[in-house]
């Protein structure tokens, strides 16, 4: 070791083209989604019916408020109607995201997108990983080009 101080002009070769963020750690494929510990089951939440109701009666009185007002309705009416559209937003909020949480845990396999010239971004993690998830006609496919047709 030398007693100098290092060179403040010499710094490591710079990549552009490098990926700026950290490598992901692979998911585990454990089965099915949890949601509050338990498995997520569809029977224990609001269905799509319910969710479609709920749309309903927000799209009402969200019309509705401001017509209240534009009526000369009394204040706290129309503050009633401008509270239960905030209080509808959050539970058809929670009801959507219930649902699409549901969508997800029914998807969980890797598909590939029909006429999809690109990898998937779960494609591109199992190529750094080694792996191909692509069909073989697929993987001897030229990249932009779809399968190989016969």
């Amino acid at each position: 070791m030398t007693d100098q101080p290092a060179d403040p002009s010499a710094e490591p070769p710079f990549d552009p083209d490098a990926d700026p963020t950290p490598p992901r750690r692979p998911r585990p494929n454990t089965g099915p989604v949890q949601y509050k510990g338990d498995d997520l089951e569809a029977e224990r939440g609001p269905g799509l019916g319910c969710f479609r109701f709920q749309v309903a009666i927000l799209v009402f009185f969200i019309f509705l408020t401001p017509l209240s007002v534009v009526w000369n309705w009394p204040p706290i009416v129309s503050t009633i109607l401008l509270f239960s559209v905030i209080l509808l937003l959050l539970v058809t909020g929670q009801t959507i995201i219930f649902l699409l949480r549901l969508v997800s845990a029914d998807r969980r396999g890797r598909r590939r997108p029909l006429a999809s010239g690109t990898k998937t971004v779960g494609e591109l993690e199992d190529a750094d990983a080694g792996t191909d998830t692509r069909d073989s006609d697929e993987a001897q496919a030229p990249p932009g080009e779809g399968p190989v047709r016969q």
